[in-house]
């Protein structure tokens, strides 16, 4: 899977500095439907309150950004044909993001913008700006440019972006300086997050990850390139209408270059899957490519929220237009790469030394089946009831929506956990 062979240049990533941020990533999942469970009425109200942003940005940080962190620590080599190059920088970035992270979520919880806050923020900076390091001299040192890690490396840079503008808004709520309020920036800082960082990120290595666990024939780097392109395109055309408060037909332009680009990508993907040698699909692959189809909602959401604005409340497609995406398709694939990834490495770990000795198990037996296939029954209902209570302001199916996904955090975690506790069983 990510295994180089015996004369590659390419080297595993010590599994220490991965397996951190998939338990951290894993229990902040959890953590935000806790959150989500003990007061639904949060997404009913307007969506800059407390408990929402609590819920933001401990899946934005805690969830999607430490998992991917700690994915493409070990992806990265993979993607340049190289080495990491530094595992202190790798190490920094972790416990910058992990003793930070909580300090920032508790700010937002508590509505304080104050000095743990401000702490918080700072130390997600370093963490970012210690991963951007990291890839940066990686790929000085590999020969290897390819799209993928193209793609990776410009999405840690719209990363980086996105928490720098995240900590003068936090400052300016304290200390006004900025021309406008710190709520007026909001959109422009989740869009750099969500755009530049999220979609550039999963559209770049989801491209390379999902062929690989397809065993996909298929290869279209100018398409690649293109959605790269277009990605990148729309959002610089975004930035420049916030600013110019341009008409509102040309504010549509970004949606269009996005929209373009997801479908190039839904393309790609449906091309990879028709030509791949491996016919039966598991169900962690599945999920992935479910979440593939999920990019169109926040789409359609946004779309919606521009049309019929005018003649209905808004409120409602806010809010679940930022659900749709943190808990639709970043969710998504997360939860179906985790268990084409996380075996693997911790089967790395405890066999790579004695795999000759006796008969192994495969790295899909590392997990429970079961424990999976609840864990995704649980978020799909989960996602749709509470997507529907969002809708219609409905608390009862809010609650609904918050237990199934609470239960599917909990299975979720309880299949990283019995990975990340594997003991060797040889036959």
């Amino acid at each position: 899977m990510f295994a180089p062979g015996p004369n590659s240049p390419i080297k595993n990533t010590d599994y220490r500095l991965v397996l951190p941020f998939y338990a951290y990533a894993a229990l902040s999942f959890l953590l935000a439907t806790i959150i989500i469970s003990t007061d639904v009425g949060a997404f009913t109200q307007y969506h800059f309150n407390a408990k929402a942003l609590a819920v933001t940005h401990t899946m934005a940080l805690g969830w999607g950004t430490m998992m991917i962190l700690g994915a493409s620590h070990q992806l990265f080599p993979v993607l340049i044909e190289g080495k990491l190059y530094s595992n202190f920088l790798a190490h920094s970035s972790f416990i910058l993001g992990a003793l930070s992270i909580p300090l920032l979520i508790y700010g937002f919880y508590t509505f304080n913008f104050g000095v743990l806050a401000q702490t918080g923020a700072v130390g997600i900076n370093l963490a970012v700006i210690a991963y951007l390091l990291n890839l940066l001299l990686s790929i000085k040192d590999s020969k290897s440019r390819n799209v993928h890690a193209v793609s990776a490396f410009t999405a840690v840079i719209w990363l980086l972006s996105t928490t720098l503008i995240g900590l003068l808004l936090l400052f300016n709520f304290q200390h006004p300086f900025l021309p406008e309020a710190s709520v007026h920036y909001l959109s422009l800082h989740a869009h750099m997050g969500i755009i530049g960082w999220f979609l550039l990120m999963v559209v770049g290595v989801g491209a390379r990850l999902i062929p690989m666990f397809l065993i996909s024939k298929y290869e279209n780097k100018k398409t690649l390139w293109w959605v790269y392109g277009l990605i990148n395109a729309g959002l610089t055309l975004y930035i420049y209408v916030f600013f110019t408060d341009n008409h509102a037909i040309l504010s549509l332009a970004p949606i269009a270059l996005i929209a373009i680009a997801l479908a190039l990508f839904a393309s790609f993907i449906y091309k990879a899957y028709q030509k791949r040698i491996r016919k039966s699909v598991d169900e962690q692959v599945k999920t992935s490519l479910l979440s593939v189809g999920m990019l169109s909602i926040p789409l359609v959401v946004i779309l919606a929220f521009v049309i019929l604005m005018a003649n209905w409340g808004h409120r409602q497609f806010l809010t679940l237009y930022g659900f749709s995406i943190f808990f639709g398709w970043i969710s998504a694939i997360i939860i179906g790469m985790t268990f084409k990834t996380l075996p693997f490495i911790v089967w790395n770990k405890v066999y790579h030394k004695i795999a000759g000795l006796g008969k192994t198990p495969n790295p899909k037996d590392l997990f429970k089946n079961n424990l999976f296939m609840g864990n995704i029954i649980a978020y799909v209902l989960g996602f749709m009831i509470f997507c529907a209570g969002i809708l219609l302001t409905d608390t009862v199916l809010l609650n609904i929506g918050a237990t199934l996904l609470l239960i599917n955090a909990v299975l979720y975690n309880a299949n990283v956990f019995f990975i990340l506790f594997h003991q060797a069983k040889l036959k």
